[in-house]
């Protein structure tokens, strides 16, 4: 049976202070390596074939911070820029409360968890699904159909959108979905590719 492994990064600098990262290519806070850490404990029976990352610096240190304390030095791993986070464009380095306290917390909500909702110079999580589920679907999918365990060290946004597909999620509902950090979601696959078990850790 094969298994699908989905991880948020641990917290990360501009996390701490509030600010809306995005593809600002910040580093864990001590915090955020003690999650990683954490993360290498709960999965460590689950043992990839291979990790694919996003190619900012929060992604590569979770996953070299689970590597070193799990002894997973053997496991290949794939930088791609498809899993990046979400770009804020104007928002970028805001401070989220600032800006809640100046939209309101409708918008702000929108803006934050919404589907479609438009952020000036920036992507929507429609956006971000557009170029993370085609990259799924060539480059991951095809490992776990051949009975691997793959592992995916992702952004919130990011793997959002890959539970929007992989759970087919409604459009309505994804304002409910949130990835926390140091979220582990595991998926186990029958031998047809269908999803027959799902555990959050």
């Amino acid at each position: 049976m094969s298994r699908l492994v989905l991880i948020r990064h641990g917290e990360s600098e501009w996390n701490a202070l509030g600010k809306w990262t995005g593809r600002t290519d910040v580093a864990l806070t001590p915090n955020g390596v003690a999650q990683a850490q954490d993360m290498a404990r709960r999965i460590a029976d689950l043992i990839p074939d291979i990790c694919h990352c996003s190619t900012l610096s929060r992604t590569h240190m979770t996953w070299q911070t689970i590597v070193d304390h799990a002894g997973w030095h053997h496991v290949p791993h794939v930088r791609h820029a498809a899993l990046d986070e979400r770009h804020y464009g104007e928002l970028t380095g805001l401070n989220k409360w600032e800006v809640r306290d100046r939209v309101g917390e409708e918008m702000f909500h929108g803006i934050r968890r919404g589907w479609d909702h438009p952020v000036p110079g920036g992507e929507t999580l429609k956006d971000v699904y557009a170029r993370v589920v085609p990259y799924f679907c060539a480059a991951i999918e095809p490992e776990v159909c051949a009975g691997k365990t793959v592992l995916v060290c992702a952004h919130g946004n990011s793997i959002r959108a890959l539970v929007k597909h992989i759970e087919d999620v409604h459009e309505h509902d994804i304002p409910s979905l949130e990835i926390n950090f140091g979220e582990v979601r595991v998926y186990r696959f029958d031998n047809d590719g269908n999803v027959v078990e799902r555990e959050i850790r």
